[in-house]
């Protein structure tokens, strides 16, 4: 389920930006930008916090969308829908740290030479 990236798809489209003009204020191509609204497990906490003042709309927003699906289906679960965001934002912060840990590493080979 790719709630989130679908719903950032709209309000892009909503507000007429561009996945070009997304990608470039993220500092990503176009094509992984396309990704990112497509599969919203590629989503970082940096690029959501991003896409949201891009947007000029609050993140909980994007969340609640995820609660108000739920709430209309005929049997709600909402451990899975708190489950499904709090594995979105956990794989995200994973992402950044190992990013992080990347560049620190590249930094101390730097500061060596």
């Amino acid at each position: 389920m790719n709630i989130i990236g679908q719903r950032i798809k709209k309000l892009r489209e909503e507000k007429g930006i561009t996945q070009e003009t997304m990608a470039h204020q993220l500092d990503v191509t176009q094509s992984n930008y396309g990704r990112l609204e497509k599969d919203d497990r590629r989503l970082n906490v940096v690029k959501l916090l991003k896409i949201v003042r891009i947007l000029n709309v609050n993140i909980s927003y994007l969340f609640s969308e995820i609660m108000s699906e739920i709430q209309d289906e005929e049997q709600p679960n909402f451990s899975n829908a708190n489950k499904e965001v709090y594995d979105i934002l956990v794989e995200s912060l994973r992402s950044e740290i190992q990013h992080l840990k990347d560049e620190v590493s590249f930094l101390r080979v730097m500061v060596r030479s």
